[in-house]
């Protein structure tokens, strides 16, 4: 152990002429550790609902989707070239377009989506968001989501009818499935028919919307968009999962850094009152500092024993804060403490995700500030002149 450790570790556990001192320290301690165990907390819930999002996002719609500034019937041409692509794992047509939906007297507009059952288990995850019945089982058959089902009173058997610009007359539908994917906007407002159908309402002949397209990794989905649309060209173009939501990403994401200033807020106030009681220990230790200086200790030395002091408060602060906000995420994650509505949430329990480059940067950011607020106290004892402090003695 160094000189300037070992006298760090006999100033921080001395009995001292005033008691506050360790009653700030206490405090001080106390404070990161609450703000670390919060930050980790919040951001590990914050990961777990971006998570949670991604994942419902990416199972209801495809990592990318092709698409020209109209319908377009070379499809087929288009999936034989993607599927020449290395990170093309398949593709699927759909056809997307807006109807007017009606149940006796409850009508609204829908977004509705044809899909081909057989390749479209090839790209998305729907049907495994199918909580009654299924697709493609009868030529007239429609897929609801649960809150439309339950908003329009309707169940397996159900006649609806569906109204387009290009039908002269409503089509009749009849419910074959219902879906729940946990997310509101698709629950409400998205229906599903079979190609076909979806092509005659819309009045379409062999034309599709677009083309539906499975990338290696849904992370990676950017440099995919690239590549397809670095293969295709014009006059088709090319959009990602992220493309589709950035809005909605980039308000998570902000969300996410105001939530760490605000919280981190806290560590900053307790590292000022380590900052104060290094400045009374200083002062408690006037005496100590200038026999040290007296019998040659270098204003260096004196300036890392406080610093490691400061350090020492800001260690034992934040990983208790760890310990603390790791047992809360566990805590969180293993018991259903917090029923959330599902109603609102759609998930019963808070979702956790830790990432450990989010945790890391906590602790680092709490002992960084620790240690630069024992910078001015070390400062004053370094410039502290020995006859001064030893006149009275």
């Amino acid at each position: 152990m160094s000189f300037s450790s070992f006298i760090a570790k006999r100033y921080l556990w001395s009995k001292r002429r005033h008691p506050f001192v360790g009653v700030v320290s206490t405090i001080s301690v106390v404070g990161i550790l609450v703000g670390v165990a919060a930050l980790v907390t919040v951001l590990a819930v914050m990961n777990g609902f971006d998570e949670e999002l991604k994942s419902r996002l990416v199972g209801m719609r495809a990592h990318l989707v092709v698409e020209k500034e109209a319908p377009f019937e070379d499809a087929q041409a288009v999936r034989e070239r993607l599927a020449r692509l290395p990170g093309v794992k398949a593709s699927a047509p759909y056809v997307e377009g807006q109807a007017l939906f009606q149940s006796g007297d409850w009508g609204t507009g829908v977004l509705v989506r044809g899909i081909d059952p057989a390749s479209e288990k090839t790209v998305t995850r729907f049907f495994s968001y199918l909580t009654q019945g299924t697709l493609g089982g009868r030529p007239d058959g429609i897929v609801i989501g649960s809150e439309m089902a339950k908003r329009a009173h309707l169940s397996i058997g159900s006649t609806i009818s569906l109204a387009t610009q290009t039908t002269e007359k409503p089509a009749v539908f009849t419910v074959e499935g219902i879906f729940s994917s946990g997310m509101y906007e698709f629950d409400s407002n998205l229906a599903f028919l079979t190609l076909p159908n979806a092509q005659g309402i819309f009045g379409l002949g062999n034309s599709v919307s677009g083309v539906s397209v499975a990338w290696k990794n849904a992370d990676d989905a950017e440099n995919g968009r690239k590549t397809v649309q670095k293969e295709l060209g014009y006059p088709f173009y090319v959009r990602s999962w992220m493309d589709l939501n950035r809005t909605l990403f980039s308000a998570l994401a902000l969300e996410k850094l105001v939530m760490f200033l605000i919280l981190a807020l806290i560590i900053f106030v307790a590292c000022l009152n380590i900052a104060g009681s290094l400045t009374i220990m200083v002062m408690d230790k006037t005496k100590e500092i200038g026999v040290l200086k007296a019998l040659g200790a270098a204003p260096s030395d004196l300036m890392k024993i406080f610093a490691w002091d400061g350090l020492a408060l800001g260690l034992a602060g934040a990983f208790s804060g760890l310990a603390v906000g790791l047992l809360l995420c566990y805590a969180l994650k293993e018991f259903n403490w917090l029923e959330l509505p599902k109603e609102i949430y759609y998930i019963d329990r808070l979702p956790v995700v830790i990432d450990v480059r989010d945790t890391a940067l906590v602790v680092t950011v709490a002992v960084v500030l620790s240690f630069l607020s024992a910078v001015y106290p070390a400062r004053m004892a370094a410039r502290l002149d020995p006859v001064k402090a030893l006149r009275y003695e």
